[in-house]
């Protein structure tokens, strides 16, 4: 059996499953759903039209499900989504969606959200990401799984990050990050592929040996970017990793490409 502290609000409507703990000074929206054995810790807030899945763990003063930091935000019924298993610390907020972008914020299972990191409205995070002290997220980003945002980094508004990067610390990240791509500097800039991430993934000498030729020969080989481009298109079949990459590449539409820092690397 779950136990809800006599301190703590809960708003008729709100629907806590089977084993959940709601701790002292908690506030419970009317329209949240939260699903069994989790464990809001205290002085947690979760509102709007918000939907938290099995197994969460949320510490003090997170504030889950509040309006979108959007000046064209008019009180629609927008919602955000977090899976099972997610990790949440102190003074976090993840934001309901907007109506012009969709509507959701959704959250993937087994996340780590560090102390006051931000998941902004319309935003798509993966599963099984780790978020370090303070990393931010704009509006309508999308973060794919096993990624790893660095502590005090922030992500511009419509970026696309790719499963398996790793973003250091202190970084703007202002262009979308390739897959198993490793950013780092004030201005992040693409400093390799990340080696360990992909080994702790399972990827083979042989695979690694694969997708690092393609890699230079993409970013680092004779002629401008788009010819380079198009040169390593025949390796798609040689390694999924590589066309995976590829395909990040060839759906990019409102952010430029992360690139190595340096000349002749301009699309």
């Amino acid at each position: 059996m779950g136990t809800i502290d006599p301190t703590a609000r809960v708003e008729d409507g709100a629907v806590i499953g089977e084993g959940t703990t709601v701790g002292p000074y908690c506030i419970i929206g009317p329209n949240v759903t939260i699903g069994a054995n989790c464990k809001l810790i205290a002085h947690v807030n979760v509102a709007g039209h918000t939907t938290i899945a099995d197994g969460c763990v949320i510490y003090p003063f997170a504030a889950l499900g509040g309006p979108p930091q959007d000046l064209s935000y008019r009180g629609e019924p927008t919602r955000l989504e977090v899976g099972e298993g997610c990790t949440i610390r102190e003074g976090v907020t993840m934001n309901i969606g907007t109506k012009k972008g969709g509507g959701l914020t959704r959250v993937g299972a087994r996340g780590y959200f560090m102390n006051n990191s931000h998941v902004g409205h319309d935003c798509v995070v993966g599963s099984d990401v780790i978020f370090a002290t303070s990393a931010t997220l704009g509006g309508h980003c999308e973060i794919g799984d096993f990624v790893y945002i660095g502590g005090l980094s922030a992500v511009h508004q419509f970026t696309r990050i790719g499963p398996q990067v790793m973003v250091g610390g202190v970084c703007g990240v202002r262009g979308d990050i390739i897959p198993f791509g490793l950013a780092n500097g004030q201005y992040a800039s693409l400093e390799g592929l990340n080696i360990i991430g992909m080994k702790r993934r399972k990827f083979t000498r042989e695979r690694l040996a694969k997708v690092r030729s393609f890699y230079q020969k993409l970013f680092h080989g004779p002629g401008i970017f788009a010819e380079r481009l198009n040169a390593v298109q025949p390796m798609s079949g040689e390694d999924p990793a590589i066309a995976e990459i590829l395909a990040f590449i060839g759906d990019g539409k409102l952010r430029p490409l992360c690139l190595p820092a340096g000349d002749g690397n301009k699309p």
